[in-house]
């Protein structure tokens, strides 16, 4: 079901939208891939991950 669902919205939202190249690429890399959550990460987005381990390396050395 969530397949069809993305695959509905890709075709309907994205293939038919005229994007031009550099806002595409500036969409994927400023928005949607620093908010993007990871299963790698603990199920976080790559910015709040940095965040927690940042916190947890300077809060380990105080």
């Amino acid at each position: 079901m969530a397949e069809s669902f993305f695959w509905t919205l890709q075709l309907e939202l994205l293939d038919e939208h005229r994007w031009e190249p550099r806002r595409k690429h500036e969409w994927i890399e400023a928005w949607y891939n620093p908010r993007r959550r990871h299963s790698y990460c603990d199920m976080l987005s790559p910015a709040n991950f940095e965040d927690a381990y940042s916190a947890r390396i300077i809060g380990s050395a105080a």
